[in-house]
C-alpha cells in the first residue's frame, strides 16, 4: 500500500491551495502524501483517521494538521445528519512558513511548525473556536486568505493538541541539505516494500554513507533503518484495518519476507500483535 504523490489544485492569484470536498458516499481510503502542510476539518462525518503510523477515530469538526510528506488519509463509517461529508482542508508550503522566520510576533508559527510535522489533531473546542475562520477563509478573496490563515495557525498553537505519528521530518534543513533529505524521503516512502540498502540511498543524497547518517538523524531523529521500520508497520496497520488480507501477505507486501520478523517489529511499535491490533479495531 505505497502513498501516491498527490498534485495539489494550485492556483495563479494564490500562495495557497484548497478544497472545499463534498462527498453523498463514503470518504475513501487513498493514502496520499505531499511536501506540503495540510491543514483539514472535517465536518459531518465519523470514521477513521490515518496519519503516518497512527490510526484513531474521528467525528464531527474534526481538525488535524498533517506534516510534510507525511502519509495520511481518511475513512468514513456514517455521516452525523442529512447532507454530504464535508472536509475544508488548506495546503501551504514550508517556503510560506519560512517567510516569516526572525519575525518576532510571529513567532508562534515558528513553535507550530516545530511541533506539527508528526501531524496534529486538536481539541474539540479549539476547533469549535477557529472553525468559523477556516469558513470564512473559504468566502474570502486570495489576498484576504493570507491573514485569516495566519489568524488560524495562531490560534492552533496556543490550543491543545495531540500529536499523532511517532515519525517525522524536522524542517531545519535549508538548501542543498534539504533537497538532499528530500529526495531520500520521496525514494523511501515510494520504494519501502522493497530491499533498500544505505549506499543506494548515499548516492540519492550525493554523500558518503556515514554523511547520509548523520544528515537523516539530525532531520528524522531516527537512524534509516528504524524510519524505514515505522514505514512498514504503519502501512501495514493501514492494512490490517481497512482490508481483509491475511496478515501473512500484509507482511509480504509491505517488504517482510520473515512472517515473525514483521510480527515481532509490528509488536515494538504498536504494542500488540497484527491480530490483536486487527481485532481491537473491528470491535
Amino acid at each position: 500500500m505505497r502513498p501516491y504523490l498527490e498534485n495539489l489544485p494550485w492556483t495563479e492569484d494564490s500562495s495557497l491551495a484548497l478544497l472545499n470536498r463534498r462527498l453523498e458516499g463514503e470518504i475513501p481510503f487513498q493514502w496520499h502524501h505531499h511536501p506540503e502542510w495540510e491543514l483539514t476539518l472535517t465536518l459531518n462525518s465519523t470514521g477513521q483517521r490515518f496519519v503516518g503510523d497512527h490510526i484513531g477515530d474521528y467525528t464531527d469538526g474534526d481538525l488535524v494538521l498533517v506534516g510534510p510528506n507525511l502519509p495520511h488519509t481518511w475513512m468514513s463509517r456514517t455521516r452525523i445528519a442529512s447532507g454530504p461529508h464535508r472536509a475544508l482542508v488548506i495546503w501551504f508550503g514550508q517556503d510560506w512558513l519560512d517567510r516569516f522566520q526572525g519575525l518576532r510576533e510571529w513567532e508562534p508559527l515558528n513553535r507550530l511548525s516545530q511541533r506539527g510535522g508528526r501531524g496534529l489533531a486538536f481539541a474539540p473546542r479549539v476547533s469549535q473556536e477557529v472553525r468559523p475562520l477556516i469558513e470564512a477563509f473559504f468566502n474570502s478573496d486570495p489576498q484576504d486568505r493570507f491573514l485569516v490563515l495566519l489568524k488560524i495557525l495562531v490560534r492552533l498553537e496556543q490550543g491543545d493538541s495531540t500529536a499523532l505519528a511517532s515519525t517525522a521530518v524536522e524542517r531545519t534543513a535549508h538548501g542543498v541539505n534539504r533537497d538532499r533529505i528530500e529526495r531520500v524521503l520521496t525514494y523511501l516512502h515510494s520504494h519501502f516494500e522493497q530491499r533498500i540498502e544505505l549506499e543506494q540511498l548515499a548516492a540519492i543524497a550525493a554523500l558518503s554513507v556515514s554523511g547520509l547518517h548523520r544528515l537523516f538523524v539530525k532531520q528524522t531523529g531516527q537512524t534509516v533503518t528504524e524510519y524505514l521500520m515505522a514505514l512498514r508497520i504503519g502501512a501495514a496497520a493501514a492494512q490490517l484495518v481497512a482490508t481483509e488480507l491475511p496478515i501473512a501477505h500484509i507482511a509480504a507486501d509491505v517488504g517482510y519476507g520473515a512472517l515473525a520478523n514483521f510480527n515481532r517489529q509490528f509488536r515494538a511499535l504498536k504494542g500488540v500483535t497484527p491480530s490483536a491490533y486487527r481485532k481491537a479495531f473491528q470491535v
